[in-house]
């Protein structure tokens, strides 16, 4: 087995509370955002750290963790943070950006507070969104657009 080591440095951090979510980027981070006004979303790489252990790094397949889906279900057909690498991917819409603060405010996250942020990039139609996709039929009937998830019964959807 090929097992390469990487330096990652963390840019930033998630923090979510009554008071809404944002990252808060490191100092020496802060001049990258520049530009970045205009965006109304953006992707945000972080690090799942609450489920990185060996116990879940070696997870690879589970049992049926969709109603719907197959009996087995290997992890990266989902997007369960249980995983190899406990790297999540979020597209967060960007209420405002203050570049002198390193603070991106954001509509909504789905990173648990304090989570590392590993990178930042803007959302852009041309490179991230696809016109004709398909998944499987045990989740045809899922949301086919992020602002309908609010709205969807997903505690149906799973068998935990």
């Amino acid at each position: 087995m090929n097992n390469h080591v990487f330096n990652v440095k963390t840019v930033g951090t998630v923090r979510a509370g009554k008071d809404g979510f944002t990252i808060r980027l490191e100092e020496p981070y802060r001049k990258a955002l520049n530009g970045l006004e205009g965006f109304s979303h953006i992707q945000v790489l972080w690090w799942g750290h609450l489920m990185d252990g060996e116990e879940y790094r070696s997870f690879v397949e589970g049992d049926k963790p969709y109603k719907k889906g197959p009996d087995k279900l290997g992890v990266f057909a989902t997007r369960s943070p249980v995983r190899p690498n406990p790297i999540e991917l979020t597209t967060a819409g960007v209420l405002s950006v203050d570049q002198k603060q390193g603070i991106i405010h954001l509509a909504w996250i789905d990173a648990e507070d304090g989570s590392p942020v590993l990178d930042i990039k803007p959302y852009h139609p041309s490179d991230d969104r696809v016109k004709n996709v398909s998944v499987p039929a045990w989740c045809d009937h899922w949301p086919k657009w992020q602002e309908d998830t609010a709205d969807f019964a997903w505690e149906e959807e799973f068998n935990f």
